[in-house]
């Protein structure tokens, strides 16, 4: 039998469902046993008195990405992934962001080339829709989702990107015809437009009033819009980085009444409050992100939503803009609130935020924190049963974590470019110390070791999470609509 090529000994498995004493053997970059007293191999990897879980799946993040009014955001994808890598992660999806007169297809291709020359850990794409012509929805589209782009990213608020309803029906019905999830940042752009205005016009300017620019309720309703627009055309939405209990009560609603509506949070929903925003003149610019954070009373709201089920994920929303003229501060050294780009780092963070509040506070086991932050969104976004768990057959992507290691966030040690952490001074109890990438060992002793582009690009297909239900609207229905037929190609 051919050798084993790397061992991982002595630790303590997780996965989503089982905790195990026992070895992991790994054999051309896949994990080919688990088991006790494997036999040696060419490299072993000492995990005594260690968790060996699967590496993180992170399922939203915004790398090398130009926004609509033209701002780059810190990161490039080498400096991206190796910070997730530092901070356990070894799959991230991120945007491949279509703006207003640009083919899809080519800004599919753009985002390839910048992943290939420095992605670290493996990758795969949502494509952001903000211009659904014909020609993207019937043209570009179908081809996109057959070479493995099956997500669609698209927004109800933002000047240059958002979607009105029509448009909105357009792209969930163009998903459902082709098998593609559809994810939404759902914010109502009426009552944020008229509440930053009406700000602005009395002078609120400061970082801490675009808290109040994005009112509660702006989330229910554009939830709830979205999830109506989703269910006359039976597709099944996520709905991204639910920030309100307001929000989790009409997700509630809408599983309970059976609709396949799937959604996340993120860590500053969980950890951070509008009064974070509360800093001296434009630091609290770094705390800036959209929908803004909340209340202690939302932060209970969303960990009671992931105890029952209503989030099923938990992403980092990783959006790096520095705190100078390349980013928050592109308008000036006094910018007003809607002047600032919104948006926090987050791919190194995420998981020790997470291990330190779910499992050394004891808030919940290991088992749920693998299952939030990495077999989930695996299964989710289709790259399970290759990511996201520690199974014979998946891709060897493990993370060894220390449950005792103790870390301070620093700005000082921040290892993506946006130069802060909106985390400085917090202490975590738990990190990952070995990182492995099929087969690889890519971060040991506080290093990485893994070339730019040794990363790879993950095709998926959508997966059961994208399946209609089957369950067509009375309007859709020829039963009960005198016969129409409102599916497929125009006759």
């Amino acid at each position: 039998m051919k050798p084993y090529d790397l061992v991982i000994r002595g630790g303590t498995v997780v996965t989503a469902v089982d905790t195990m004493q026992a070895d992991v053997a790994v054999r051309d970059g896949t994990i080919v046993a688990i088991g006790l007293d494997l036999p040696m191999a060419r490299l072993e990897v000492d995990a005594r008195m260690k968790l060996v879980m699967p590496g993180g799946v992170d399922t939203h993040s915004h790398i090398e990405q130009r926004s609509a009014s033209g701002l780059m955001n810190a990161d490039t994808f080498e400096s991206a992934t190796k910070a997730a890598a530092f901070g356990g992660t070894t799959t991230a999806i991120s945007f491949a962001a279509q703006h207003v007169g640009m083919s899809l297809a080519k800004v599919v291709d753009e985002y390839h080339e910048l992943a290939q020359r420095g992605a670290v850990i493996d990758y795969a794409f949502h494509m952001i829709i903000a211009d659904p012509t014909d020609a993207v929805l019937t043209r570009e589209l179908p081809l996109l989702v057959k070479a493995g782009h099956s997500s669609i990213k698209v927004f109800m608020t933002y000047d240059r990107l958002r979607l009105d309803d029509e448009k909105l029906l357009d792209v969930l019905m163009a998903a459902r015809e082709n098998s593609a999830l559809v994810m939404a940042h759902a914010e109502n752009h009426g009552m944020i437009a008229w509440m930053a205005k009406r700000l602005l016009d009395r002078g609120y300017s400061a970082p801490k009033y675009h808290a109040v620019a994005h009112p509660r309720a702006s989330e229910a309703e554009a939830i709830n819009r979205l999830i109506s627009c989703a269910a006359l055309v039976d597709q099944p939405i996520m709905i991204y980085h639910v920030s309100t209990a307001e929000g989790i009560r009409v997700i509630r609603q809408a599983r309970g009444n059976g609709l396949k509506v799937y959604a996340e949070t993120c860590p500053q929903y969980l950890f951070l409050t509008r009064h974070d925003l509360d800093k001296p003149g434009t630091s609290g610019a770094k705390w800036m992100c959209s929908p803004p954070t909340r209340e202690s009373t939302d932060q209970e709201a969303l960990w009671q939503a992931l105890e029952r089920g209503d989030l099923q994920t938990v992403s980092s929303d990783h959006a790096p803009y520095a705190y100078d003229k390349t980013g928050k501060l592109a308008a000036g050294s006094q910018p007003n609130f809607k002047q600032i780009a919104n948006g926090l780092p987050g791919l190194e963070a995420r998981l020790p935020l997470l291990f330190d509040a779910m499992v050394s506070k004891g808030r919940f086991n290991a088992n749920q924190f693998v299952a939030w932050t990495s077999t989930e969104p695996a299964k989710l976004y289709g790259l399970h049963p290759r990511k996201g768990s520690i199974a014979i057959g998946a891709d060897a992507d493990i993370a060894i974590w220390d449950p005792r290691k103790k870390v301070t966030f620093s700005d000082r040690t921040v290892k993506d470019l946006t130069g802060y952490t909106p985390w400085a001074g917090r202490t975590v109890q738990g990190w990952p110390v070995t990182v492995i990438r099929r087969g690889d060992v890519i971060v040991d002793g506080g290093q990485i070791n893994a070339k730019p582009g040794s990363g790879r690009f993950l095709p998926r297909p959508a997966g059961f999470a994208a399946q209609p239900l089957g369950r067509p609207s009375p309007e859709f229905d020829p039963a009960t609509n005198f016969g129409a037929k409102l599916t497929g190609k125009n006759n």
